[in-house]
């Protein structure tokens, strides 16, 4: 499934092929240098007068209005990264507000009396700096990367806005236009408007059912103070994190962020998040039909969540049938032309473009797998190849040879996505979010312990005919569409539907 990070620099990025986050909308790792892979294993210890820890040389602390550090030093180049996550995103929306975490967001670019709006872009220009902010299902960060000895503006920036955020009525009233318009830009992509509906379709009960933008007629209809309400609620440092690598010393580093954070009064205790999906019941058909001349096809079956131990065997299992993908927020990935679905749906020309992917999700989330029909092919002929290598996985173990190339890829994705300060600090944030630090240093240890039983159990667990969503795209002129009536069976022949399936 394609689910869409949005971020301030304008605009929906695709991350369904991701095991992590998708790129945000453009690359900032300019002052970003390399750093040594190699990571050095030491006992958690906890200093006496304080409640910082050390795991892998990473310090974490929680302040007494309980905003947590983490932080972690790197002098292998006068740059530091500052990140700060809040625990909102469109997980924390209901019917009505749809997208409000997102327009949050846009809203925090538009000022402080401190800092008005345009101000704060130009001293972290004029620092030699970067920035951006982004929203996701599960969370809403910002951060700055800057020379190291200019980071200061970071910690003063996120500490003003944090409280003093202006969401001027003209300000928000213009926003809406914008964010409307990029949701209107987002209905021309076919991909998107399939996503959105498949997602739609998986979750009934759970808030993961609507994109991180939201509806429309919410957007419409969504006030001020319904923004500045939520800002007020989720913005507070017992919902926050702050993550910061690169070259500095801790101890200043906390000393500074106590001085400037550490008087920000803790939120309301937010109450706790407590829906569940439902089991399903059944198969879940979709269809859309626009514009175009191409067909999709877009496969979603329910997943685990990132601190599952299933997780693991699920991401080895998406590199053999997918390709390793890029785990950095700047994108990249290797080649898929090795996988089974490229072979087995590209290289048979019934495709263009195949793939697949899993997130890491607070709550259980997608493995989705995707296709774009080649020209003069059907979408039942794609969705009967792709399933048949659903069920080839299911049915029959992997090689142990497959295992190894597997796990060695995405341990090498998984190593390119670290190498940077803005990569480093966005780690320990995400992970701390999703789970807790030690999830970003044990990713490796898990991911090496996977077995081919692992992921053949998975398999058969996650990929049942009857847990699965299908979504179909029809282009407007009937290319790759079905004949009328039909439907495909588990096994992948064509059938005729009795009846027809509702998408909830």
């Amino acid at each position: 499934m394609d689910m869409y990070l949005l971020s301030c620099a304008g605009g929906a990025t695709r991350c369904g092929r991701s095991v992590t986050e998708p790129p945000v909308a453009r690359s900032q790792t300019g002052h970003s240098p390399r750093i040594i892979k190699k990571i050095h294993r030491h006992a958690i210890r906890t200093t006496e007068n304080s409640d910082v820890s050390q795991l892998n040389e990473i310090h974490k602390t929680t302040l007494d209005n309980g905003l947590t550090v983490v932080m972690r030093e790197m002098h292998h180049a006068p740059v530091a990264s500052f990140w700060i996550w809040y625990r909102v995103g469109s997980r924390n929306e209901v019917s009505g507000i749809t997208g409000i975490s997102h327009w949050a967001e846009h809203m925090l670019f538009k000022g402080t009396p401190t800092y008005p709006q345009g101000e704060f872009d130009k001293a972290v220009a004029r620092e030699g700096g970067v920035f951006n902010g982004m929203t996701w299902i599960d969370f809403t960060t910002y951060f700055e990367t800057l020379p190291s000895d200019r980071i200061d503006l970071a910690l003063r920036v996120e500490a003003d806005r944090m409280v003093h955020a202006v969401f001027d009525p003209e300000e928000a009233e213009l926003e809406r236009t914008v964010i409307i318009a990029e949701r209107q830009g987002n209905e021309n992509n076919p991909e998107y408007l399939m996503g959105e509906a498949l997602q739609a379709a998986a979750f009934q009960a759970h808030s993961y059912h609507h994109s991180v933008i939201g509806w429309q007629c919410d957007l419409e209809t969504m006030t001020r103070d319904q923004l500045y309400g939520h800002y007020r609620t989720y913005y507070t440092p017992n919902n926050a994190v702050v993550a910061v690598a690169g070259d500095f010393e801790s101890d200043t580093m906390l000393a500074r962020i106590q001085e400037l954070f550490g008087g920000i009064p803790a939120g309301p205790t937010l109450p706790p998040f407590t829906a569940q999906e439902p089991p399903q019941r059944g198969e879940r058909r979709v269809t859309v039909e626009g514009p175009g001349s191409t067909s999709y096809l877009e496969i979603a079956y329910r997943a685990p969540r990132a601190t599952d131990p299933d997780y693991y065997p699920l991401v080895v299992l998406d590199t053999i049938l997918g390709g390793a993908k890029g785990m950095s927020l700047w994108g990249g990935g290797a080649s898929n032309r090795s996988s089974r679905l490229y072979r087995a749906l590209v290289e048979a020309d019934l495709a263009s473009d195949a793939g697949c992917g899993i997130n890491s999700t607070v709550d259980p989330y997608l493995f989705s797998f995707s296709a774009t029909v080649r020209e003069g092919r059907t979408l039942p002929e794609v969705e009967a190849a792709l399933l048949a290598e659903v069920a080839r996985v299911m049915d029959d173990p992997i090689t142990e040879a497959e295992l190894q190339k597997a796990i060695k890829q995405t341990r090498a994705q998984f190593a390119y996505s670290s190498e940077s300060v803005t990569d480093q600090g966005y780690w320990l944030g995400f992970s701390e979010l999703v789970a807790d630090v030690s999830w970003f240093e044990t990713f490796l240890d898990k991911l090496t312990a996977v077995t081919v039983a692992d992921v053949q159990r998975v398999a058969q667990t996650y990929f049942k005919p009857a847990l699965r969503n299908v979504g179909w795209y029809v282009p407007a002129n009937g290319q790759g569409a079905p004949p009328e009536g039909a439907e495909i069976g588990h096994a992948g022949e064509v059938e005729h539907a009795d009846e027809e399936m509702e998408a909830q």
